[in-house]
């Protein structure tokens, strides 16, 4: 009889499923230990329903800041007013509702692709039972939600567990005015005032949502400026558009407390400062959820941080055990988590396997205007952990650009100085996530300005800025200039 390799993934994110599914493909036996529903925080609280709820503030910003531009007439509408009533509104609750419609929609469709690749799913929480048995396969246990278990042998085991919302100790969620990013969908109203606590990624993508739909928001940075993980001059673009359209961004502020005062919200910042509002947002981070799983115990060596370390091809210190996501701290993008899982099968099961290359992944943040970025940054430039030459062209002078009446953002190509040989990219536009795609293709394999330059864009079209920018860095090296 032949042997068949069986495969534990305790997690169903980006990294599990993905990794189920590749799993499955190769023939092995796999089991997906899952508690909330396949596509984890990724698609049921976290990226989907954000993005889904960031898609209707971009059709209202859209419609709202350039309508008058392009000449469109709205029967509504009342020039007669020194300031005009807003033209368009939203129902936040109907919003809501869409949102997780679509993130269970998307879960099934997830969890039927697993099952029809024929792999099987489990309900429960699932931990490590001890060290490595003498054959090398390993044990885990399932907690049912009705307390009963089942223990599972495998030959090999994927962690591929997510986080879940840091919180402030003085400013605990209560699910009504103090809310985490998890518990904004079950609002049936738009907040009045929102105070938005922490200007990372999650930070600045709700503050700017709600923003758009209609909301007050002050957001709160500890930080000397939004997003400051990005591209310092794309961080500068978003924080103007913040403040140009009514946003209160409140830099080199940290918060100490948030505490509800009937239906209000007060925030005291750490300078004794008091902000208040009708409801309050915090975003400020994440942690892993590696703990209550018999890892340490296991051998599986986990960060201070509770991360779990991995190597390049998604391996913990513990023999068999392999971990993706979120859960690693390595970069939380379903995108790289779903290649880590993808890595960890491909790499026990023996198939051929690239290594995680971090310098090829393309991340956006879904603000308005989008940022994107891919490969060496401007940071690794200025610090000297690169030497390449930047180039950076403002959409102003892009001729589709001044046509949709956009007027902020720009693209920046970083390339090498003697090859041309293009290693970093950033554009803050409208779905800038698609835009960056060419660039991302140019790093994954060492294309040159020369060749970007010299492939056929569309006239006209926010593409053409991309092609734009290349024939610059062609042009300075064939110059001759550094």
């Amino acid at each position: 009889m032949e042997y068949v390799t069986r495969i534990v993934i305790i997690g169903g994110g980006p990294g599990g499923y993905e990794a189920a599914l590749v799993a499955a493909q190769l023939g092995a036996e796999v089991t997906v230990v899952d508690c909330d529903g396949l596509g984890g925080a990724s698609v049921l609280t976290d990226c989907v329903p954000s993005k889904t709820l960031i898609a209707t503030a971009e059709v209202m910003t859209t419609f709202d800041s350039s309508y008058e531009e392009l000449g469109i007439i709205v029967a509504d509408d009342t020039p007669h007013i020194d300031t005009p009533a807003r033209v368009v509104g939203v129902d936040l609750g109907k919003v809501n509702r869409r949102v997780k419609r679509l993130a269970l929609a998307q879960s099934h469709d997830i969890t039927a692709s697993v099952t029809r690749a024929g792999a099987r799913v489990l309900r429960g929480r699932g931990r490590l039972e001890g060290q490595q048995d003498t054959d090398g396969s390993r044990k885990v246990v399932v907690r049912a939600a009705d307390g009963t278990e089942e223990t599972l042998v495998a030959d090999a085991v994927l962690i591929a567990t997510g986080g879940h919302p840091r919180e402030v100790p003085d400013a605990l969620p209560d699910g009504e005015r103090i809310l985490n990013w998890t518990q904004v969908y079950d609002l049936d109203e738009l907040p009045e005032e929102l105070i938005v606590v922490g200007s990372g990624v999650t930070g600045a993508e709700f503050a700017g949502a709600y923003q758009a739909l209609g909301s007050n928001v002050t957001l709160v940075s500890s930080r000397d400026r939004v997003l400051p993980g990005e591209d310092p001059d794309a961080a500068a673009v978003l924080e103007d558009v913040f403040r140009r359209r009514g946003m209160n961004v409140m830099s080199r502020s940290r918060a100490a407390s948030a505490k509800r005062v009937g239906d209000r919200v007060e925030v005291t910042l750490a300078d004794g400062r008091v902000i208040s509002g009708t409801h309050c947002l915090m975003a400020v981070g994440a942690i892993p959820n590696s703990s209550g799983m018999g890892l340490e115990e296991a051998g599986v060596r986990l960060k201070d941080s509770g991360h779990i370390w991995t190597d390049k091809v998604s391996r913990t210190s513990a023999p068999g055990v392999y971990a993706a996501g979120d859960v690693t701290g390595i970069f939380a993008l379903a995108s790289v988590a779903a290649m880590q899982g993808r890595i960890a099968m491909y790499h026990f099961l023996g198939d051929a396997v690239t290594p995680l290359n971090l310098k090829t992944v393309s991340s956006n943040v879904f603000t308005d205007p989008e940022i994107a970025t891919v490969g060496y940054s401007q940071s690794d430039v200025d610090g000297g952990k690169i030497d390449a030459r930047v180039v950076k062209l403002p959409l102003l002078r892009n001729p589709r650009a001044k046509m949709q009446g956009i007027r902020d953002g720009f693209v920046k190509i970083f390339c090498r100085p003697g090859t041309g040989i293009v290693v970093g990219g950033v554009v803050v536009a409208p779905r800038a996530s698609e835009l960056i795609h060419p660039i991302s293709i140019a790093v994954d394999n060492n294309l040159t300005v020369e060749q970007i330059a010299n492939a056929f864009t569309v006239y006209p079209s926010l593409s053409g800025s991309i092609a734009e920018v290349a024939r610059q860095l062609h042009t300075r090296k064939s110059a001759g200039e550094a």
